[in-house]
């Protein structure tokens, strides 16, 4: 069934006629078309906009589609290329394919065959886009995901180090700065481990109350608290045959903690209004920013619990101490994004690398990303230059200001938590520094899919 919404066609074809053609046909049935009528043309269309099919002549004027598809290919990967041409041949048309075309249309064609060929490409083009969005939001990004990849050598063994116990049944405890990764990691050991076919479930502890974390955690029955309208299972059960994840496990509060104990030794829990004692077959991995056994000293998180949590500790290094990762990070980053935003930018200048390697990056890869996620928005050239960056100076102690005209208040607050969260150590400065309590910023960040 071809999709409702159109999509943005190129037509290369050195035929006038036949560009008038396609495009009636096609703007009929809801695309945004644009129309080249050389290879020179096309090249400087696909390099200034982005499209998501192009229909494209084999024999052009000026040059050859088979010439032509490898330059397409580097300028727009993601673009689905249709060859158009009179010649019926097998040859010609296997041939297409290993220079990177996806079909074959042979001219003259109907226009129920070319609106037939724009859907299905439309529509695989926005499965392929959907692919990737699941892909990353658990972790299984095609071609691997550069944060699992080191050229640091304390990193690397680290990272040998995860995939040797995630084969065990342990519980992991990965610490780290705010924004090293710790979440990715963790879904890394799950994909690792014998339980990767089961759920990854994952639970944030800042700003709940003990009540609504143990709901969260293990469930509740309907009218067992005020709000409770409905049963809930709560992600540990979510979680059975899996792994759960526990971030910011140092925000759990100390009422909780003998609960979650009770949990990691006995694998039972009760939820909240059910007298009946349930069981379920969890991993868990914990992380969390603060220093726990400065907790313990302070009498706000058990020692019992830490030792359980404890077997494997995991941490994480700052990426300031592992730099010689970030252009491999950025370049990563920027790919995920070209997807996403179908921005014009290709890559870094010397000069923009040597500025991400400048910057100190307190808040690490996180902070990375939304740099390079602003920057591929901002940039204008197919490469990122430093004043795309918004990195302020070398050091990294102010960002560069940038014109919000156009930005709606919405976006506004969440890019502000965004660069907040960024620099700040851990949630609770943060929330200090926006003026607010952890609880509305845990409220705003699920709001805004920080």
């Amino acid at each position: 069934m071809a999709d409702k919404t159109g999509g943005r066609v190129l037509v290369v074809d050195d035929e006038a006629a036949l560009l008038k053609t396609f495009r009636y046909c096609l703007e009929d049935d809801g695309h945004t078309v644009a129309t080249a009528a050389s290879g020179e043309q096309a090249m400087a269309l696909i390099r200034s906009r982005v499209f998501d099919v192009c229909f494209l002549d084999l024999n052009l004027g000026d040059s050859n589609a088979l010439e032509l598809l490898p330059a397409i290919r580097i300028a727009a990967p993601w673009l689905r290329v249709v060859i158009v041409t009179a010649h019926s041949s097998v040859d010609t048309a296997v041939q297409a394919m290993r220079a990177g075309a996806t079909d074959y249309l042979v001219k003259p064609c109907s226009p129920e065959q070319l609106r037939i060929a724009a859907a299905t490409h439309l529509h695989a083009r926005r499965l392929d886009l959907r692919l990737e969005e699941l892909e990353r939001e658990t972790g299984r990004r095609s071609g691997g995901d550069a944060q699992l990849e080191s050229r640091s050598p304390s990193m690397a063994a680290l990272l040998d180090t995860a995939r040797q116990v995630a084969e065990s049944e342990a519980s992991i405890l990965v610490l780290g700065e705010s924004g090293t990764g710790k979440g990715v990691i963790a879904k890394a050991i799950h994909r690792w481990s014998g339980r990767q076919a089961a759920p990854f479930v994952t639970i944030n502890s800042p700003g709940l109350s003990a009540e609504l974390f143990e709901s969260e955690l293990f469930g509740h029955r309907k009218g067992a608290f005020t709000g409770a309208i409905a049963n809930s299972p709560g992600r540990v059960s979510q979680a059975d045959g899996g792994t759960l994840f526990l971030d910011e496990i140092g925000e759990v509060p100390l009422a909780l903690q003998p609960k979650l104990l009770r949990f990691l030794q006995d694998k039972q829990y009760e939820s909240i209004g059910d007298p009946v004692t349930r069981q379920a077959d969890v991993r868990l991995v914990a992380a969390t920013n603060r220093d726990l056994n400065a907790m313990v000293r302070a009498g706000t998180f058990r020692e019992d619990l830490l030792y359980r949590l404890d077997v494997i500790r995991i941490h994480l290094p700052p990426l300031r101490d592992r730099i010689e990762d970030l252009p491999q990070l950025a370049h990563g980053f920027l790919d995920e994004f070209i997807r996403i935003h179908r921005g014009r930018a290709r890559g870094f200048s010397e000069a923009a690398l040597a500025a991400l390697a400048a910057h100190r990056w307190p808040g690490n890869i996180r902070e990375l990303r939304n740099v390079v996620e602003r920057a591929s928005i901002l940039c204008r050239g197919e490469q990122i230059e430093p004043r795309d960056l918004a990195l302020g100076d070398a050091g990294g102690s102010a960002p560069a200001t940038r014109s919000t005209q156009g930005l709606s208040l919405q976006a506004l607050e969440r890019e502000h938590i965004l660069s907040v969260l960024g620099s700040a150590e851990t949630l609770e400065v943060a929330a200090k520094t926006l003026g607010i309590d952890a609880s509305t910023l845990y409220r705003k960040r699920k709001q805004y899919g920080i």
